[in-house]
C-alpha cells in the first residue's frame, strides 16, 4: 500500500524487494519444473509408446481382417464357381439325357415303322397266293 507519509525511495525499495520476491518465486517453479522434468519426459515417452503399440496392434488387427475377408471372397468364389461348373454338369447331362431319349424315341419309331413295314408287305405276299 501506499502512504502519502512514505518517501518516494521507500516506494522504489518496496517495489524492488517485491520484484525480487517474485523473481525468487519463479525461479523457485522453475527449479521445481525442472525437477519433474525427467519425469514428465519419460511419461510422455511412455505415453507415445503405448499410442505406438496402439496403432500397430490397430493394424495388425486390420491386416488380419482384410486377410479373413480376402480368404472368405475367395472361397466365396470358389463356391460359386463350383456351383456354376455343377450347374453347367447338370444341364450337360439334362441334354445328353434328352438326346438319348429323343434317339431311343426315334429308334422305337423306325421299328414300330419297319414293323408295319414288314407286316404290309407279309400281308400282300400271303393275298397274292
Amino acid at each position: 500500500m501506499i502512504h502519502k507519509d512514505q518517501k518516494f525511495s521507500d516506494r522504489m525499495n518496496t517495489a524492488a524487494k517485491a520484484r525480487a520476491e517474485m523473481l525468487a518465486k519463479a525461479k523457485a517453479r522453475a527449479e521445481a519444473a525442472k525437477a519433474t522434468a525427467d519425469d514428465r519426459a519419460k511419461e510422455r515417452a511412455a505415453i507415445a509408446q503405448a499410442r505406438e503399440e496402439r496403432q500397430a496392434q490397430r493394424a495388425e488387427e486390420k491386416r488380419q481382417a482384410e486377410a479373413a475377408a480376402e480368404m472368405h471372397r475367395q472361397a466365396e468364389e470358389a463356391a460359386r464357381r463350383k456351383a456354376e461348373e455343377e450347374a453347367k454338369l447338370a444341364a450337360e447331362r439334362q441334354k445328353r439325357e434328352e438326346l438319348d431319349r429323343m434317339a431311343q424315341l426315334l429308334a422305337e419309331q423306325k421299328a414300330a415303322r419297319d414293323a408295319r413295314y414288314a407286316a404290309r408287305k407279309e400281308r400282300q405276299k400271303k393275298g397274292k397266293r
